[in-house]
């Protein structure tokens, strides 16, 4: 199995990356991905999507060491992305009291994936806006720039939330997957190069195979793109890609 990264800022963005992204594994065979991007207009933008990913690390962690001690305990994927979630509304609300933050400083859209490789199944959820690639078929999320943020809910019921959401999407038998955050929507031309070729940059990134013989793949594709056709992604962009052996 390979797995593929990449972390841009975008061209208009001069200060900060607003996007972050985290792999991180349960176990032997279960992975969580997850791609986040900080609301613009918000406060602190890069803080917010960096503090969830830091703590999805911690939870996924603990949630390893909690798996050594229930090894006779089977569940599901949607199941361990459920608590995993359950544990990251907590944590942001305690943080968020314990510093006394503003919600416009927690905004960041979440697409967060969990894969059991050995089962070959897994579950994407998307809260806001973000683009999913599963075995070639490209699913892309937009609220018109208008993204149901999870911040927005920390005061609800968990579970009441968890059943109401609907960017919900369940795998199998996958060969190849990915999660992007929507600035891989946002390429545009930055300078002239003799080539004139039209491009469809989400599938060029999403599913070819280009470079996937290399660990730098998906950096390799943006230099390619920027250098041969003189395009490059406007907003920030975050993209863990997944391809099986």
């Amino acid at each position: 199995m390979n797995i593929y990264t990449t972390l841009q800022i975008g061209d208009y963005h001069t200060n900060h990356c607003e996007d972050y992204l985290l792999v991180k594994k349960i176990s032997s065979n279960k992975i969580v991905c997850a791609v986040m991007d900080g609301c613009s207009t918000a406060l602190d933008s890069h803080f917010a999507s960096t503090l969830i990913g830091k703590i999805l690390r911690k939870i996924i962690i603990e949630a390893g060491y909690k798996e050594l001690y229930e090894k006779d305990i089977q569940r599901s994927p949607d199941e361990d992305l459920k608590e995993i979630l359950e544990n990251l509304f907590r944590e942001i609300s305690l943080i968020k009291k314990s510093l006394m933050l503003d919600e416009k400083e927690l905004l960041s859209t979440l697409t967060i994936m969990l894969y059991d490789t050995q089962k070959n199944e897994g579950v994407i959820l998307v809260t806001g806006d973000g683009v999913i690639c599963i075995n070639g078929n490209i699913t892309e999320f937009d609220h018109n720039n208008k993204p149901d943020y999870l911040a927005y809910h920390l005061h609800e019921n968990f579970e009441d939330w968890y059943e109401k959401q609907e960017q919900r999407l369940f795998f199998k038998d996958i060969e190849d997957i990915s999660i992007s955050t929507d600035g891989i929507l946002t390429f545009s031309k930055i300078k002239k190069t003799e080539s004139d070729q039209k491009i469809d940059f989400v599938t060029y990134l999403m599913v070819d195979q280009l470079y996937s013989e290399t660990e730098d793949m998906l950096n390799k594709k943006l230099k390619n793109l920027e250098y041969q056709f003189g395009v490059k992604p406007t907003d920030d962009l975050a993209m863990i890609r997944i391809k099986r052996s």
